[in-house]
């Protein structure tokens, strides 16, 4: 993989002094407002977005290598950056339930042009995908992200992709069914968007496994999907499909779970690139926010906020340098 100028230059600047993305996720928005509404029994408003978000952010850049915001609420918050980096998120919260496949929009009145400007030095792309879904639907996204990828490629821009699987039967993904099913979900999705035609620079990935289900880990509840030792063979097996660098979301999980994940990934010896990190660093501080109100909940951040996500930058001892994947 070879970075020209500009795409070189955004990835360093979401990137620790070792070449690794230690960045925190703050992008949520749909999500995030109705929890605060359902913690506080009540209503919650764009200015709750933009407070929360102008917290998280003043506080966690000062232990992160970057964080992913997005244009609608988080713009105000990119003003307390601490000199790391930013990610803007170029796609609408959620996907449309009214037709089949999760199929994706993009923000109306941004543009890659746009969030550059804005100071984006990535640009972040959510996708929900599973290479088992209908050709048609899956057509459409594979459209969709060679647009996004040849406009980032235009503006010299990263393009970080992420990707969130689901079962296209239908089912339950908290099941130990779809556990099942989820190695084979992540590896169809790294294969297909690491392929030179989508223009993606880093991979935002799930973990190919679900912790919960994993025998021999703390996460877990008793029923199992894999032994430890074939949960740390998937890390790797997944992986080897893909020559780009791609990092871990967190995908809502406790900071506990979070950390045994990757203390699990760094066993198995995966060259994984780094995290972008949300809910697993700032979720339990939605309800102090709710209750309690910004001063209590700016507190909450700068104690256990910072423990947190100092948990999440020991556990990336184990990350490798994207640097080793690229050519500048």
């Amino acid at each position: 993989m070879t970075l020209t100028p500009g795409k070189l230059a955004g990835l360093k600047a979401v990137s620790d002094a070792r070449g690794v993305i230690a960045a925190a996720a703050m992008d949520q928005r749909g999500s995030l407002q109705k929890s605060i509404a359902k913690e506080r029994g009540g209503q919650s408003s764009s200015h709750d977005l933009e407070v929360f978000k102008t917290n998280v952010t003043d506080v966690l850049t000062k232990h992160a290598s970057a964080i992913l915001l997005d244009p609608e609420y988080g713009l105000p918050a990119a003003q307390n950056l601490n000199g790391k980096g930013l990610l803007l998120a170029y796609e609408k919260t959620g996907y449309d339930a009214n037709t089949p496949g999760r199929l994706p929009d993009l923000l109306h009145v941004w543009s890659v042009q746009r969030l550059k400007e804005a100071g984006a030095d990535c640009i972040k792309i959510l996708l929900y995908y599973t290479p088992f879904d209908t050709k048609e639907v899956n057509e459409f996204k594979h459209a969709w992200i060679e647009r996004i990828g040849a406009e980032c490629k235009a503006f010299d821009i990263p393009f970080f992709l992420e990707f969130v699987g689901y079962d296209a039967e239908g089912g339950d993904e908290k099941t130990v069914e779809y556990a099942k099913k989820k190695p084979s979900i992540v590896r169809g999705a790294m294969e297909e968007f690491s392929k030179p035609r989508y223009g993606v620079d880093v991979l935002k990935v799930e973990v190919p496994i679900v912790m919960e289900f994993v025998q021999g880990t703390k996460a877990f509840k008793g029923e199992a999907a894999y032994t430890r030792e074939e949960a740390k063979a998937l890390f790797v097996e997944v992986a080897s499909v893909t020559e780009l660098p791609f990092i871990y979301l967190s995908a809502g999980v406790s900071n506990p779970v979070f950390i045994e994940t990757l203390e699990l990934a760094g066993e198995s010896g995966v060259k994984y690139n780094g995290v972008l990190c949300g809910r697993a660093t700032w979720k339990d501080g939605i309800s102090i926010y709710a209750k309690d109100g910004e001063a209590a909940f700016r507190q909450w951040l700068e104690t256990t906020g910072v423990e947190n996500i100092e948990n999440v930058n020991r556990a990336l001892a184990s990350a490798t340098p994207w640097t080793e994947k690229v050519n500048a």
